[in-house]
């Protein structure tokens, strides 16, 4: 199965696709890389130089990414702990995307460029029992850091968290329980819940604290 969405300041489209890969109508190939569904898809020689493309109701966007520093590996060189009592996953980046390409939308055709992040995780375990949601964060900064950070939240109101500092140059380091922060500010309503969209994010050994905001 797979989504894909186009977010704006005042709009959000989405729309999700589901497939068998059987009949190849979906599948992944190592060699050249090839992942698709239905018309979707992820291709190129590898997960160095990629080409994306997907289309819902509104929308129909055709990217090209380019690699322009190493893959990141969470945790313990990929081994990614999600609670205290072991819970685990693999999980690794690539954060180092150059993108470009055009999105068409109602309006007509809108051409872009500028940084993506890829992710990719997974694990043979659910959460703990007491586990009830997964707050995660990546940001960028102007000098050319970054930074990913998650917690996970208890029924006790607890959290368990952790976090990976990228340098420009794409040197890493782990971050574990406790460390990394990240506060709701302010809630807002949205179709019966209450969700957070206003952060305090802080990563104190590196000087981080700031604040996240959505964008609608």
């Amino acid at each position: 199965f797979a989504h894909a969405a186009v977010t704006a300041s005042d709009y959000h489209l989405s729309t999700e696709r589901y497939a068998r890969g059987g009949i190849g109508q979906a599948g992944v190939k190592y060699s050249p890389f090839h992942a698709w569904i239905d018309e979707w898809s992820m291709k190129g020689p590898d997960l160095n130089s990629l080409k994306l493309k997907a289309n819902g109701p509104s929308f129909y966007y055709e990217m090209e990414l380019k690699a322009r520093g190493p893959l990141i590996f969470h945790g313990n060189n990929g081994y990614s702990l999600k609670s205290p009592t072991g819970q685990a996953s693999y999980y690794y980046s690539q954060p180092f995307y150059q993108i470009e390409g055009v999105i068409n939308l109602p309006d007509g055709p809108v051409e872009v460029s500028g940084e993506a992040w890829f992710d990719r995780e997974w694990s043979s375990q659910l959460l703990s029992n007491d586990q009830t949601g997964w707050d995660w964060f990546s940001l960028s900064f102007d000098s050319g850091a970054k930074l990913m950070g998650f917690r996970l939240r208890d029924d006790s109101g607890e959290s368990f968290s952790a976090a990976t500092w990228i340098e420009a140059d794409g040197r890493s380091e782990s971050f574990g329980p406790g460390e990394f922060l990240a506060e709701p500010i302010s809630i807002s309503q949205i179709a019966d819940r209450e969700i957070p969209t206003h952060w305090r994010v802080k990563l104190q050994k590196k000087s981080v604290d700031v604040e996240v905001v959505a964008l609608n």
